[in-house]
């Protein structure tokens, strides 16, 4: 890292700092010391965070206790600030992968995906799992084949939500749906079916958008009482308008953390989305309803936004699949803009090859295309069609969480190794702690930008008491921490593009802790919990800060049943690999995956 000064960190030049095992500077742990706060302490908290005087001093000691201003606002580098993640591109062709031509609509596309699957006689049959999902090709065949209808699943589905809501239950799953238009999509996509004309395979497949992304008829509120009303919501983001445009049946909002300013999901609004492997948890944040609704079999897949872990965190908790394509891969009009430049459009889904379809449906550049976004490589997924893959891993931060998670994570590695004679690169990703604080000043400096107008007409005194704390630290950041934020964002896209000149990719856990309690005393007023924030956190933040891609695959569960995924970080634009590594992790680990406490079946009757 560097020498340890009155008002910063000197930091070496990129070049001399060793990126092997033996680097010789010390592993930062994060020094949270910040007690755990809800209800009424939180709100005298916050009473005085929001006191002009005595707030501004307060900020400048939480600052400095979380070693913001050491290490990032007085830390002395060399390096240029680099303000976006943008990546250049070169045209690589293997055989393991398709590429796909500009101009394809999102139905081709999600065809051309489907045409990457195994074919179904190399398929392992259902008696060989203990239990499984429901995919998105389960859907398309049942309807083609005349098993079941679109309208059928959705009565179903509208059946299933309203009994997840149910006093006892509180699953909190959504922040609105409407079920008349699910019931109109529906009969639509059975017309369509009836016809022998369905748009794609993903017509009539119910998928839920997280409510930080525009869908129509659904006002997007953030998770916030408040900002819907500022900004109305006139049309269908794109991500969204391509997946409706393949006939998906969009199924509602999903509940979120608000603002995606917390890492629990925990909000006082709307209620808590919770774990369906155990109520009494988290389901992680922000995309916590997303999460929540795949495990629960509502849908084989969701939309997210992961700005800080959003879309992989909670797919991790819920033992899903979670995948944060690289930056600008996914246009990311009609998203609310709260994170310019670490905020990415993502998926959740029960399956890796669902994954990929939805991916494939909703990726691409808009019109005219975009020099800077390549052609769109879709992985050709077979068992026997896995590359030779060195995996890149930096023993303490891989070791820095829980028991179960590391012996959990090192057994996955040892069967990948095992199964596929894939080898292990022992090296050194440094200042972990550093990025994790130089992100945490890019995301809440872009938010506070983006919705400063708005707060100042109110927004603040109508936000939960976590946001509101997290918003006056926000407001606190000057042009310093920013600007060298920025100069960190460089030097850590250069260590990473180092790191990638040894390895394929980078593997660690996901999170450093598995779900952990909603205490009672959150449910009205929102927690503070950096403790617990800073350890799931821990594993997410080079794919939003450095613009890179990411996915988390389930690979067990700890000693309470609670699920457990671990995480691939690619080089820019390697969407196509990560997932074919993905799918080999998931054929290694779906055999033992287990049912959910809640779970809904919408193809077989009850």
């Amino acid at each position: 890292m560097g020498i340890i000064r009155d008002n910063g960190v000197v930091y070496k030049d990129v070049n001399d700092v060793d990126l092997g095992p033996n680097y010789d500077e010390i592993y930062l742990h994060a020094d949270v010391k910040a007690p755990r706060m809800a209800g009424m302490i939180a709100r005298l908290f916050v009473w005085i965070l929001e006191m002009k005087l005595i707030g501004s001093v307060l900020l400048y000691f939480l600052k400095k206790n979380n070693r913001i201003q050491k290490l990032v606002s007085y830390g002395v580098m060399e390096d240029s600030p680099l303000y976006a993640p943008l990546h250049p591109y070169e045209d690589v062709t293997e055989e393991e992968l398709k590429n796909l031509d500009h101009g394809l609509s999102p139905a081709e596309q999600a065809q051309q995906a489907v045409n990457c699957l195994p074919s179904s006689d190399t398929i392992l049959q259902d008696s060989y799992f203990s239990f499984r999902r429901w995919t998105i090709l389960d859907y398309s065949r049942a309807y083609q084949s005349r098993k079941i209808t679109p309208l059928v699943v959705a009565e179903r589905l509208i059946s299933a939500v309203v009994q997840s809501s149910s006093p006892g239950k509180d699953m909190s799953f959504f922040i609105s749906y409407d079920a008349q238009d699910i019931l109109r999509q529906a009969t639509e996509s059975t017309l369509r079916y009836q016809r022998g004309k369905p748009i794609s395979v993903l017509d009539g497949v119910p998928i839920a958008v997280k409510d930080e992304i525009d869908c129509m008829p659904y006002p997007t509120t953030g998770g916030s009482k408040w900002l819907h009303k500022a900004r109305p919501c006139t049309e269908d983001a794109c991500c969204v308008q391509r997946l409706r445009s393949c006939g998906a049946m969009l199924m509602g909002k999903t509940n979120m953390h608000e603002l995606g300013a917390g890492t629990s999901g925990i909000n006082p609004h709307y209620g808590t989305a919770r774990n369906p492997y155990d109520p009494k948890r988290i389901a992680g944040g922000s995309s916590s309803g997303s999460a929540a609704v795949v495990c629960a079999g509502l849908c084989p897949a969701a939309l997210g936004v992961d700005g800080g872990g959003s879309v992989r965190m909670p797919a991790a908790l819920c033992g899903v699949i979670g995948l944060k394509p690289s930056f600008g891969r996914i246009p990311h009009s009609g998203v609310l803009p709260l994170n310019w430049t670490v905020g990415m459009v993502g998926v959740l889904a029960g399956t890796v090859e669902d994954s990929l379809i939805v991916y494939a449906a909703i990726s691409g550049s808009t019109e005219p295309p975009q020099l800077t976004t390549p052609k769109l490589c879709l992985p050709i997924l077979k068992p026997s069609n896995m590359p030779s893959i060195r995996l890149a891993k930096s023993n303490e931060w891989f070791n820095d969480c829980s028991d179960d998670i590391r012996a959990c994570c090192l057994r996955a590695l040892s069967g990948l190794h095992k199964v596929y004679g894939w080898e292990t690169v022992e090296v050194t990703v440094p200042d972990i702690e550093v990025m994790r604080l130089a992100h945490y000043v890019t995301i809440g400096s872009e938010c506070t930008a983006s919705i400063a107008h708005h707060l100042e007409k109110g927004g603040r005194s109508k936000s939960g008491l976590d946001v509101r704390v997290a918003l006056s630290i926000y407001g606190s950041f000057d042009s310093r921490d920013y600007l060298n934020a920025q100069r960190i964002r460089n030097r850590q896209m250069r260590f990473h593009e180092k790191i990638f000149s040894m390895a394929d990719v980078i593997v660690s856990p996901m999170v450093g802790v598995t779900a952990y309690e909603i205490k009672d005393d959150a449910k009205k007023t929102g927690e503070l919990d950096y403790v617990n924030g800073a350890a799931l956190i821990r594993y997410s933040i080079a794919g939003n800060f450095l613009g890179l891609p990411a996915v988390t695959v389930p690979v067990g569960y700890d000693t309470l049943g609670l699920p457990i995924g671990i995480q691939f970080i690619g080089k820019p634009w390697s969407e196509a690999k990560l997932i074919q590594i993905a799918y080999a992790m998931e054929a290694l680990c779906k055999a033992d995956y287990k049912k959910p406490q809640v779970f809904y079946d919408l193809l077989t009757k009850s």
